[in-house]
């Protein structure tokens, strides 16, 4: 039950982050804009960081380094990769990180309901890295949660935008959000029949952290940011590695 109580203080947490949408109440456009785009640069160096430095090594320790057994590992990596690929491209969910969107309401619903399913696979995720082992869990939970602090606030402002009143926004937004934990609770129950076939959630989960990395994060980076600007961006890339490592080392 232990594993559980984690499951659920980690998801119930990064669900919260919902409401860190709320600083675009606050904030000027330009300086949100600028701390968004920090975020995410941020965000894709710890996403990399976890799927190659803690996911993807665990599941080699996991299932040992004999050929067929990497051959699962790296099928399930690209499983994780094309999910999200079909995901984004048949639902139209894609992270947001600016206010501006030309479309209404009947769009906003479907950032919700899109997001709400990313929620919940980001759900099944952690509780899989948790079943694994409690810092492997924490690491993942990390890497979700810095992940969608820039897509919650960029959601709640494509909400504002589309119409609705601000507490209405914040509320449909959690809503979205909440779906994380029964994600995690379904993978946590699921646990208990697929034993140990769930160390295969963990190359899955890297693969969906790449995607997201390398074809949301990077191009928002690439292009939003100037030039002389990239060098800064490319060091807090580095720097969302680079905690991933000392977490790796440490722990």
């Amino acid at each position: 039950m232990d594993i559980l109580f984690y499951i659920l203080i980690s998801t119930f947490l990064i669900s919260l982050i919902a409401f860190a949408g709320a600083v675009i109440l606050f904030l000027k456009e330009e300086l949100l804009n600028k701390i968004l785009l920090i975020l995410v640069s941020f965000a894709a160096g710890a996403l990399i960081g976890s799927a190659f430095l803690h996911l993807v090594p665990e599941a080699i320790e996991g299932v040992g380094i004999e050929e067929k057994s990497l051959l699962k590992i790296f099928l399930f990596l690209l499983f994780g990769f094309c999910t999200f690929f079909i995901l984004e491209n048949s639902i139209n969910w894609h992270h947001h990180h600016a206010k501006e969107h030309p479309e209404i309401k009947p769009f906003s619903y479907l950032i919700l309901i899109s997001d709400g399913v990313h929620n919940f696979i980001d759900g099944l995720i952690v509780a899989g890295s948790f079943i694994i082992s409690i810092p492997l869990g924490i690491v993942t939970a990390l890497a979700v949660a810095f992940h969608e602090i820039p897509q919650e606030i960029g959601d709640f402002g494509i909400l504002i935008y589309s119409g609705f009143e601000k507490i209405k926004a914040l509320f449909l937004n959690f809503l979205s959000a909440i779906t994380i934990v029964f994600g995690g609770v379904l993978g946590f129950l699921l646990s208990e029949r697929m034993g140990d076939s769930m160390i295969f959630l963990l190359p899955f989960a890297a693969g969906s952290f790449i995607y997201i990395a390398c074809s949301d994060l990077i191009p928002e980076i690439k292009h939003k940011v100037s030039p002389q600007k990239a060098l800064i961006h490319f060091f807090v890339f580095l720097l969302g590695i680079v905690l991933m490592l000392l977490i790796k080392l440490v722990s």
